[in-house]
């Protein structure tokens, strides 16, 4: 039985509507800019070569390059979406190869960051914050000062030490973690955003689940943790201790930032802490105070209420 290409080859040089069409498109890759180009800058390649390779040609023709027809990644033309072709010759032979394309190389790194902040239970005004958007509010100066360094450090070396923002209702607090965490993102740094209310709520409800260690691993180990509103709930002992207690202990011993934010200054926040259904914890809570000392700053905000 004869080989199947010289049969193809055989039907290709005896049916005249082939030879047409494709005498057609051969003129149509030579006359090509691109393609002229291409051949300039390799005079070695032979007429067989460039004859042999005419579907590579064509194929690289047809394609957009570099997004130069694409509106999007989502609506990318190519055969292969989101990469672009790129002809070049070895031992002198015609490839056609294939590199990611701008559109793809933005859309991947924009998934990418998006991954960078993670979040429990935050609204989406806040996930969406900006520094930029931050006003320049004399009463609020200090903790923008102080997160403006922050980033600033972290261009050299993630600080050990975050901010723990206290302050009434209504000044911005929780605002200015999520400004942080998507400023932070596009230096691809990673983040923890957490309600810190429904934070308890998930920890209890991951031991039926035997989850809880895999999830407050996650929280010890991310670049930069955020606690919104501690002290907005009275926190059981063993949630104190054994949850809020080994993850303060680990990101203080391996030099890991935490931010805060509390309606209540530190001192507030430790007879809060100390307060339990089995009496007064001071030694416990004082513990826990101290840890948050090693891994965080205090920075008051008394400002206007911005929700009224």
């Amino acid at each position: 039985m004869k080989p199947v290409q010289s049969t193809l080859q055989k039907w290709m040089r005896e049916n005249e509507n082939f030879q047409e069409h494709y005498a057609k498109i051969r003129r149509e890759v030579l006359n090509d800019s691109e393609i002229k180009a291409f051949l300039a800058k390799h005079p070695a390649l032979t007429k067989k070569e460039i004859d042999k390779n005419l579907i590579k040609l064509y194929e690289y023709m047809t394609q957009s390059k570099q997004c130069a027809k694409c509106t999007s990644f989502e609506n990318c033309p190519n055969m292969l979406p989101g990469y672009s072709p790129v002809l070049h010759v070895e031992g002198g032979e015609i490839h056609l190869s294939y590199e990611k394309c701008y559109e793809r190389i933005n859309y991947e790194k924009q998934r990418e960051q998006q991954k960078l902040v993670q979040s429990l239970y935050m609204p989406k005004q806040i996930l969406e914050a900006k520094i930029d958007y931050i006003d320049s509010d004399p009463k609020r100066s200090q903790a923008v000062r102080e997160i403006l360094k922050f980033v600033g450090d972290c261009e050299q070396e993630i600080p050990t030490k975050g901010l723990y923002l206290y302050g009434p209702f209504g000044v911005g607090k929780t605002y200015f973690l999520g400004a942080l965490a998507n400023k932070l993102k596009e230096m691809y740094i990673s983040s923890a955003l957490i309600y810190m209310p429904e934070f308890v709520r998930e920890m209890k409800a991951s031991m039926k689940d035997d989850s809880l260690n895999k999830k407050l691993d996650y929280f010890k180990k991310t670049d930069v943790l955020m606690l919104d509103d501690i002290g907005a709930e009275m926190l059981s002992p063993w949630f104190r201790d054994e949850i809020l207690g080994s993850l303060l202990q680990y990101r203080m011993m391996e030099g890991l930032p935490v931010f805060f934010t509390s309606n209540y200054s530190l001192q507030e926040l430790e007879t809060h802490l100390a307060s339990t259904r089995n009496g007064v914890e001071e030694v416990k809570a004082g513990r826990i105070i101290e840890r948050m000392k090693q891994v965080s700053q205090p920075v008051a905000i008394f400002a206007e209420n911005r929700r009224t």
